[in-house]
């Protein structure tokens, strides 16, 4: 089986290595101009040495200007690829869902005409309880963000965390593509579940998801019950390697931040009746 090539490394070595090259060839380069006869003999062969550093310091340019657009190739990819998979998921439940569908109705429809109306109701309370949590994220015009919110709405409800998902807008024309939202919102409502998964005992757990919009911007806001974030570290939270998790962790918010502010947006947080909220917007024009 072919081994799966890391490009971020990859990416990482090339740039390393043609850093050392063209600080390498700029010595070289100097040396020819300035050291003169005392370090080769001939012009001939100084203004060579004078090219070939030329070719390779531009040489290197153009690996590390390709080294980086692989790099971005690469994590791009890995969204995508996990968008994929939530768009796969949701489409499995739907399925699910039809196929289901009309023997539910027969079972009603049995209960009904026997009589147990009592019984008939709380099958469809059940039936209805189901369909609600995929049925209730397929409110925005965005499918990546609505099988990220049902995806993630079926982990909580496994995990017995209480979801609350308020939509007021469709974000028809967000300027952010889907893949990033994805990858925004996915960070924020992961850490709001590590959050509450820490409380002890019978504590509420409990997050709240709001996406709306305004005159000149679009709004989001993920909110939850979990444990507070530290004093010292409501500051810092947003910076890359921090996290109230340990060591080794603390990436997600930094991505979070740097895919809004590219798209001119920003994400905050505070606490407010004992709830820890992250928020932020986009412009509607960017």
């Amino acid at each position: 089986m072919r081994k799966k090539v890391d490009l971020v490394k990859a990416a990482r070595f090339s740039v390393v290595i043609n850093s050392i090259q063209i600080f390498l060839a700029s010595v070289i380069g100097l040396m020819v101009m300035l050291g003169g006869d005392q370090v080769l003999t001939g012009t001939i062969e100084q203004a060579v040495i004078g090219i070939m550093a030329a070719i390779v310091v531009w040489g290197a340019i153009v690996d590390i200007r390709d080294a980086y657009h692989a790099k971005h190739i690469a994590a791009e990819s890995d969204m995508l690829e996990e968008a994929y998979n939530q768009l796969e998921s949701l489409n499995g439940t739907l399925r699910a869902q039809r196929h289901d569908f009309m023997n539910h109705l027969q079972v009603v429809f049995s209960l009904l005409e026997m009589g147990d109306t009592d019984d008939a109701r709380e099958y469809i309370e059940k039936v209805h309880g189901d369909i609600a949590r995929t049925g209730r994220a397929l409110k925005t015009a965005i499918p990546a963000v609505n099988a990220l919110i049902a995806a993630k709405l079926n982990d909580m409800d496994e995990e017995g965390i209480r979801a609350n998902l308020i939509i007021t807008s469709a974000w028809k024309e967000l300027p952010v593509p889907g893949w990033e939202m994805c990858r925004v919102l996915g960070n924020l409502i992961d850490n709001a579940a590590d959050a509450v998964k820490q409380l002890p005992g019978e504590t509420l757990r409990e997050i709240t998801i709001v996406l709306g919009e305004d005159a000149s911007e679009y709004r989001f806001s993920v909110e939850n019950t979990g444990l507070p974030i530290p004093r010292e570290l409501r500051e810092s939270i947003f910076q890359a390697g921090v996290s109230t998790k340990g060591t080794g962790r603390g990436m997600g918010l930094s991505i979070v931040r740097s895919i809004l502010e590219k798209y001119n947006g920003y994400v905050q947080n505070d606490m407010k009746n004992g709830r820890t909220r992250f928020f932020g917007s986009v412009p509607k024009k960017v």
